[in-house]
């Protein structure tokens, strides 16, 4: 595995990522607000017949997202997107040539893990100061009890709510394993595959899946941590039931050789 693993991390730093031409605000706002357009030039949303979740680019013609999310055999992704109902004009749509699920994924059982799948696109996007790639970490990476990172995507609002129409953000402090698995949060529900982010009046909602959890590291740049993978099903604004991301510092050695072998 580590010829696969050098070459990812050479992809990355050749090209560079994790940084935003448009610096994202650093509100602290906890329910959720607007983002700045473009500040996080690496989210995708991914789009069958509509929108239907996010993702990550994470090289030219490589996405990151969820396993739940695919469903269809067609989808594309698009990038330099911010208002939905909008062609505000740096919009780039390519198709998905093929997917890459997690082998271990079983769709009818999301807490058991793997949540995870990879996207080769026909052709490689244009990188420019509103398409970049995020940084992916080491498979040594840890996040530590409240550290500050940042859920995006198009969900709902609220549960039960609408569909955002523009890029959302929200703060989503993580909360440590040993407080989410206890019997009265997650539970076993939680594996150490995973991360769990936020609670209380701060949520992914539904249509975020897929989207990253992003999280700021010591050298500035932004890592995608996570992969937004499942809220509480009553409702996404639940006290002690943070939202579940796949962590993507356990899946490294898995993206490296996928993406190395195809």
């Amino acid at each position: 595995m580590e010829l696969p693993l050098v070459f990812l991390l050479a992809v990355t730093t050749v090209t560079g990522c994790g940084v935003s031409s448009y610096e994202p605000s650093a509100s602290r706002v906890v329910n959720g607000e607007e983002a700045r357009p473009y500040s996080w030039p690496w989210q995708v949303s991914l789009e069958s017949f509509f929108p239907s979740c996010g993702g990550t680019l994470i090289a030219p013609n490589w996405v990151l997202t969820a396993a739940h999310c695919i469903t269809f055999h067609t989808y594309r992704v698009v990038l330099a997107e911010h208002d939905m109902n909008k062609e505000e004009g740096p919009e780039q749509s390519i198709m998905v040539e093929k997917m890459f699920l997690h082998p271990k994924w079983k769709k009818n059982c999301v807490s058991c893990g793997n949540d995870i799948a990879l996207l080769r696109l026909e052709m490689s996007a244009v990188i420019n100061d509103k398409v970049q790639l995020a940084c992916l970490p080491q498979p040594s990476d840890a996040l530590v009890h409240n550290q500050p990172c940042y859920v995006t995507g198009w969900g709902r609002l609220y549960s039960g709510g609408p569909q955002a129409t523009t890029l959302q953000q929200a703060l989503l402090p993580v909360v440590d394993y040993s407080i989410c698995s206890r019997s009265d949060w997650w539970g076993s529900s939680v594996k150490t595959t995973m991360v769990c982010a936020g609670g209380e009046s701060k949520s992914a909602c539904h249509g975020d899946s897929g989207g990253p959890l992003n999280c700021k590291g010591r050298d500035g740049r932004w890592y995608v941590q996570g992969v937004t993978s499942f809220v509480n099903g009553s409702g996404c604004n639940t006290p002690q039931r943070p939202t579940v991301f796949t962590r993507v510092a356990s899946f490294i050695p898995w993206i490296s050789e996928t993406m190395a072998k195809n």
